[in-house]
């Protein structure tokens, strides 16, 4: 039985980039023993995988906050000492930064990742013992899965398959859309005054809408929002998994550039994406269920774009 080490450990478009990357080495390997190291608020979504036989959490996020506490020392002695519990076949570091480069060099077995010309932060290339060309060019999704294969010996073929089929539920009782307004970054944003009036426009549906949040500020732009759309209504923050069932019982998403929009596109749940500070090209979302992408970086889209994008969603 070989031993797989995967390292991808953030942020949340990433972790979900990286699922059909899992679903191709179980099918090529399917007696394989297959880890993932994976970023503590993450976990809950890597675990959703039917392929993953075990996760190592990691808390870097957390750990830089509190640097100097014995604590935080513990924990990272814990982790490398989890790391190194068994000599891995292969260990492949999707990620390509130099934090995940450290990891691939604390675990033992033969270290895979992206060489100089493929990898986003050069200097992690000294972690690895072999280094794979994979163009910067695809997407996101197919660079995993490439990388993938080169280290484990097949070639990746057809449609990505993030393996999350079993989450998607029967219709709810009172259908709902949920809006995903948040972003980390402010160019990716679209105007508040456009949710509130797409969001009423799917009140006068008989539509209710639910909007998720991540931050304090989210939050509060959640319950903006909400306070101007009937029939609205912003969860409770919640685990990863829950969340997921979330979006998986909706009737639509519409949502800018962030790791939930990724989500509902792994789940086939039928989206409306708003790009404003992002290339679709290399960061869209990519899933076999009904899916529309619209606007460009720079170039949101108008409100009226995106109504006429969700009203074929909604139909009954």
């Amino acid at each position: 039985m070989r031993e797989i080490l995967f390292i991808k450990t953030s942020s949340l478009g990433d972790v979900i980039h990286h699922l059909p990357a899992v679903t191709d080495a179980r099918r090529a390997l399917p007696g394989a023993q297959i880890s993932w190291v994976v970023e503590e608020a993450f976990a809950p979504l890597a675990r959703l995988h039917p392929g993953v036989d075990d996760i190592i959490p990691v808390a870097s996020r957390r750990w830089r906050k509190t640097l100097w506490s014995a604590r935080t020392w513990h924990e990272i002695r814990r982790t490398c000492a989890a790391l190194r519990v068994h000599r891995y076949d292969c260990v492949i570091d999707t990620q390509g930064l130099l934090r995940s480069g450290v990891i691939a060099r604390v675990a033992r077995g033969e270290r895979h990742g992206y060489d100089r010309a493929s990898i986003r932060e050069p200097l992690a290339t000294l972690f690895y013992d072999v280094r794979h060309v994979v163009s910067r060019e695809l997407h996101a999704v197919e660079r995993n899965r490439r990388l993938t294969a080169l280290a484990l010996g097949y070639e990746a073929s057809g449609a990505p398959d993030y393996n999350l089929s079993q989450m998607r539920l029967a219709a709810p009782a009172k259908p709902y859309v949920v809006l995903l307004h948040a972003t980390a970054q402010a160019k990716k944003e679209w105007p508040v005054a456009h949710w509130i009036a797409l969001g009423q426009s799917l009140a006068q549906a008989d539509l209710s809408v639910v909007l998720p949040w991540g931050t304090e500020v989210e939050r509060q732009r959640s319950e903006t929002i909400a306070a101007a759309v009937p029939n609205s209504s912003v969860p409770a923050r919640a685990p990863l998994d829950q969340v997921a069932r979330l979006i998986a019982g909706a009737r639509c998403v519409v949502g800018v550039d962030t790791g939930l929009l990724h989500l509902a596109a792994a789940l086939t749940v039928p989206l409306v994406a708003i790009f404003a500070g992002s290339q679709p090209k290399l960061t869209g979302p990519v899933g076999s269920g009904p899916m529309t992408v619209l606007g460009a970086d720079g170039a949101p889209p108008s409100l009226d774009e995106v109504k006429a994008a969700v009203a074929p969603t909604i139909a009954p």
